[in-house]
């Protein structure tokens, strides 16, 4: 059975959806049949898939609200290498329509039950804020990555995004629980971004990876070009960091299945 993380923080420009598709493209390039859920619908994800979010017929609206099949929502073998369900406007709707729906926070978690076999891993592109579409997410999910700047306010927004992440797993999913935190935009040079990583690793022990995400400049580019990094330069600090983490957690996995 595949595993489903989302990858989720309340704080916007935390390097969220970056996260999101390189570390997808990075698992599918070690030969996992990877997909990536979009569920903001500012389509980031789906655009730096190498996806049009305004030239797909279905989205991650249609697949909520209209229940409309799985097999006609996906988009398959994108050029990033994985499985898309995406995202645009539409899926603004999408948090008003379902305030109508019977168990609505299940909407997500009801229709993964008959693909999640297929793959190896699903990812969960959530919107940076608490809202229907994050809280099916969190339903849906085994476990939350979260990707943080190692600065003052995110350190403060981390205890809040933990907190609610607790309240989540006590309402819609007993079995949630953190898959990891990961350090982005990382600048060694500062002496803050130091002083912060050594106060997350104190209080989060082996929870923060230890894969840390280096600024890169290769890294902001590849989405402009409808690539994650590692296909837009393979070479570049940013691709190689992303292909440690996917290293690194398939590391974890396999000690924790032995």
């Amino acid at each position: 059975m595949g595993k489903i993380i989302s990858i989720a923080n309340q704080k916007g420009g935390v390097g969220k959806t970056t996260t999101c598709v390189n570390l997808a493209a990075s698992m599918a390039a070690t030969k996992r049949n990877i997909l990536v859920i979009d569920l903001d619908p500012q389509g980031n994800a789906t655009m730096a898939s190498g996806i049009d979010k305004y030239d797909v017929d279905f989205t991650a609206y249609d697949l909520l609200v209209e229940e409309t099949p799985f097999n006609e929502v996906v988009c398959k073998n994108t050029p990033a290498g994985y499985d898309l369900i995406a995202a645009n406007g539409d899926v603004t709707a999408a948090e008003i329509k379902l305030m109508e729906v019977f168990s609505r926070e299940l909407r997500l978690k009801n229709t993964l039950v008959n693909v999640i076999d297929h793959y190896d891993y699903i990812f969960i592109d959530c919107p940076p804020s608490l809202n229907l579409l994050t809280i099916n997410a969190m339903a849906a999910s085994h476990s939350v990555l979260v990707p943080m700047q190692c600065e003052y306010f995110a350190l403060e927004g981390l205890t809040a995004l933990m907190d609610t992440i607790s309240k989540l797993a006590a309402v819609v999913n007993h079995d949630l629980k953190i898959e990891g935190i990961l350090r982005t935009m990382f600048d060694p040079r500062n002496r803050l971004s130091s002083d912060v990583s050594e106060q997350l690793k104190k209080h989060f022990g082996n929870k923060v990876y230890r894969t840390v995400i280096p600024r890169n400049v290769r890294l902001a580019e590849a989405p402009s070009h409808g690539k994650p990094a590692m296909y837009y330069d393979k070479y570049s600090a940013g691709s190689k960091a992303y292909l440690a983490l996917a290293g690194e957690m398939l590391r974890r996995e396999e000690i924790l299945m032995t």
